[in-house]
């Protein structure tokens, strides 16, 4: 109680041009209520109005609290925190999920809904201890491993657009390329089928490509990793046969526009393999105990890992797993008539798209190591005839939230009897 009354709660409303701000003390007894620009004159003028507030007072610690809206509350949310003047006083910044100060507002019924009045319920809700519970902002070092993560999902968006695309003029190019039928290889980006494509410009080339020098071409690209590579052979000349034939004079722009995009494709990978380097040299320091708890569960790696983290934040900002599936979209509404209720339903997808996009890639990646999950995906994936993989992925993403939510709240490691 003592740091209560000892301290100023600040509640900061934000928008992309301003930020309307609230001071006030426990008991109520002074407040102030300004708006200053979200720029640095701004984050400037609230730093200074907050220390002519205290000064002459026996207040000893700074609470202040703010919706966490995406890149508008960055910036005065990590000035504040780093505030060199404001350090004496032990500022704590939380950002908030708006569904917090939502619930909190619901409370004052007859209230208006004003900057000014947000910004009022941002400040009494530290004022009554709801910040307790949860983790201060962590300033810099959160907001550049949030670039990171998010930008890790920016470049794969990329990377898949573009096999996409790719894979159209390829069709153009070897039309029984990766047929199921005469399938010569596993992966259709392997070193081995991509040098295929870079090699022969034509289904007709691999024909008249003498057999044996076939062969060779496969164990020296595949550096001998075929068991039977007489066998590839085979199966590639069989493509090759059933394959479209195209006019000659269309062969070497498609195979242009091909190689263009592999080195696109070589090039989004690369840079994902350096963001993935970073992002694990990053992690170091943050969130510890939420990071080990994430890491403790097979199939969640270090990449998982910080892009889970740096759109959650802090765990206790969500009441229970289903806010946080909330939070993430992981959700689906409800598609019924009289008796009739229909078994493909959408995903909502309202909430924080990067967040969804790690949780379903840990839940694709956790049903490879751990058979509970993998049942249940399989499970899922026999209970329809339409969207069966996107639909198990997501009803086991969702279930691997319950998991992260209680290993999270509860600071505990993943053992297989939980």
């Amino acid at each position: 109680m003592s740091d209560q009354l000892n301290s100023i709660y600040v509640g900061i409303d934000v928008s992309k041009l301003s930020n309307q701000i609230f001071i006030t003390d426990f008991n109520q007894s002074i407040s102030k209520s300004f708006s200053a620009p979200n720029n640095n004159h701004g984050a400037e003028l609230i730093e200074t109005n907050l220390l002519s507030f205290i000064k002459n007072t026996q207040f000893t610690h700074v609470v202040a609290v703010l919706e966490s809206t995406g890149i508008y509350s960055a910036h005065i949310a990590t000035y504040l925190s780093a505030s060199e003047v404001l350090f004496p006083y032990h500022i704590e910044v939380y950002c908030i999920n708006p569904k917090i100060s939502r619930n909190y507002r619901a409370s004052f019924s007859d209230m208006d809904k004003t900057d000014p009045k947000d910004a009022f319920i941002l400040a009494d809700l530290a004022r009554v201890g709801r910040t307790m519970s949860m983790t201060p902002f962590k300033g810099s070092q959160k907001l550049a491993l949030q670039r990171l993560t998010r930008h890790r999902v920016h470049l794969v968006e990329l990377l898949t657009k573009e096999k996409n695309y790719v894979l159209t003029n390829i069709f153009l190019k070897f039309s029984e390329f990766g047929n199921k039928d005469a399938k010569f290889t596993s992966d259709t980006w392997s070193k081995t089928a991509i040098a295929i494509l870079e090699e022969y410009s034509s289904p007709e080339d691999i024909i008249n490509t003498p057999f044996e020098d076939l062969v060779v071409f496969i164990m020296k690209t595949s550096k001998n990793r075929f068991d039977n590579p007489n066998e590839v052979a085979v199966l590639l000349k069989k493509a090759a046969n059933a394959s479209y034939r195209l006019d000659k004079a269309a062969y070497e722009p498609i195979n242009h526009a091909i190689s263009s995009s592999l080195v696109i494709v070589h090039c989004y990978e690369d840079e994902i393999k350096k963001i993935d380097k970073s992002i694990d040299l990053l992690m170091k320091g943050f969130s510890h105990h939420e990071y080990l708890s994430l890491r403790s569960i097979p199939g969640i790696g270090p990449v998982f890992a910080a892009g889970i983290l740096s759109e959650i934040g802090s765990i206790y900002q969500f009441d229970s797993e289903e806010s946080l599936a909330k939070y993430a979209g992981i959700t689906w509404r409800k598609n019924q008539s009289g008796k009739f209720e229909a078994d493909d339903t959408k995903m909502t997808k309202t909430g924080n798209h990067y967040l969804r996009y790690y949780l379903i890639q840990a839940g694709n990646s956790v049903k490879n190591y751990i058979p509970l999950y993998n049942d249940y995906y399989h499970k899922k994936f026999n209970e329809v005839t339409t969207h069966q993989h996107k639909r198990a992925l997501a009803l086991t993403s969702r279930k691997l939230i319950r998991l992260i939510y209680g290993l999270m709240s509860k600071g505990q490691l993943y053992n297989k009897n939980y």
